[in-house]
């Protein structure tokens, strides 16, 4: 009996982190609230305080299986690519990928650029990883000389940055500018352009 109870019990936690995931991202951490997450899970807010017990313990779970996710998918994508420039356009393939399935991860990280509060004096507590996977890429391509002198930091504001626009925007461009992040075509035309900016940005001469 006790499996089946501790499944259960992991189970009803991945329900609150993927119903609190979309709240956040919907209305922000501030103007989010436990018993709305409760409302989306179908059960009450004592329930939920039972796995976490504050809004702030639920956010950072939430931001923690993010990144956590990312950094895994990411690096199922990077094994075995071994030139720097293959394995740059792999990262931001995974992060294309992994932000179009789960486009309010897209929204919370998004969010954060903007509102500083939910991360209070960190704001990479749980995104270090995620960075220092392609600070690491871009690192080793510089030292093999295939990279102009670039910071990997650069590259996620010029290059990466635009993947989460991608996904945020689709519906906030106007009616006629309406687009389907989803699409397979859309999503390969967007590709080919991270690919040419990537290639642009770190160019060697």
């Amino acid at each position: 009996m006790k499996p089946i109870k501790h499944d259960r019990g992991m189970a009803t936690r991945r329900s609150i982190l993927d119903a609190a995931e979309t709240v956040f991202a919907d209305v922000g951490y501030a103007a989010s609230r436990m018993e709305d997450v409760a409302t989306a899970v179908g059960i009450r807010r004592p329930s939920i305080i039972y796995y976490f017990p504050s809004k702030q313990e639920l956010y950072d779970a939430v931001e923690s299986d993010i990144f956590a996710a990312m950094h895994t998918f990411t690096a199922a994508r990077l094994d075995g690519v071994a030139k720097p420039v293959d394995r740059l356009l792999a990262l931001l393939d995974a992060w294309l990928d992994f932000l179009v399935s789960r486009p309010a991860a897209a929204r919370i990280i998004l969010r954060n650029v903007a509102d500083t509060t939910p991360r209070h004096g960190d704001p990479v507590q749980f995104s270090d990883k995620v960075l220092r996977d392609i600070e690491a890429i871009v690192e080793d391509g510089v030292a093999a000389g295939d990279f102009r002198t670039v910071p990997a930091m650069q590259i996620v504001n010029a290059v990466g940055g635009g993947i989460l626009f991608y996904v945020c925007n689709a519906d906030q461009l106007g009616r006629q500018r309406t687009y389907d992040a989803a699409d397979p075509t859309e999503k390969e035309s967007f590709r080919r352009l991270l690919h040419l900016n990537a290639k642009a940005a770190v160019a060697n001469g």
